[in-house]
């Protein structure tokens, strides 16, 4: 089986977002390690990374599914998330969970579409966290009909 997995690098705040995304998705980390930890000769690799800087976190999300990261300063700030480029899109089975998430991700965010019904039948919307991570998170209804019926 193939799999695709999101690495997301932040300037400096990737433990923050980390940490952000840990208590949104109620999942602990697999793992998290710090430039301090790595080789002298790894670390030259990365001369504007500071000792408490993240080198590598990864977040389950689902058994297939790892949110990943680190740390890239770049002094001249030329390596940012643009959320124009992409967005994660999160797949869920309950409307609540969807809400959820999406009250979670765009706190302190911005709300580009609020969770509704749209005409292909899923329940969806669209923020940017406060992390200028755009999160696009979807529900189909008619699972959630479905269930309702019985």
């Amino acid at each position: 089986m193939t799999t695709i997995n999101v690495y997301l690098y932040f300037n400096g705040n990737c433990e923050e977002a980390f940490r952000y995304y840990k208590s949104v998705f109620n999942k602990e980390f697999q793992y998290i390690g710090y430039y301090k930890d790595i080789s002298e000769v790894i670390r030259q690799n990365f001369p504007n990374c500071k000792d408490e800087h993240v080198m590598h976190v990864a977040l389950p999300i689902s058994k297939e599914t790892i949110l990943m990261g680190a740390d890239l300063i770049d002094l001249n700030r030329t390596v940012t998330i643009s959320s124009n480029k992409f967005s994660l899109f999160v797949s869920v089975d309950d409307i609540k969970e969807a809400d959820r998430l999406f009250n979670g991700l765009s706190n302190k965010g911005v709300v580009k579409l609020p969770m509704s019904t749209q005409y292909w039948g899923s329940y969806y919307g669209i923020c940017v966290d406060q992390f200028g991570v755009s999160w696009k998170i979807s529900c189909s209804v008619s699972i959630q009909v479905i269930m309702f019926i019985k």
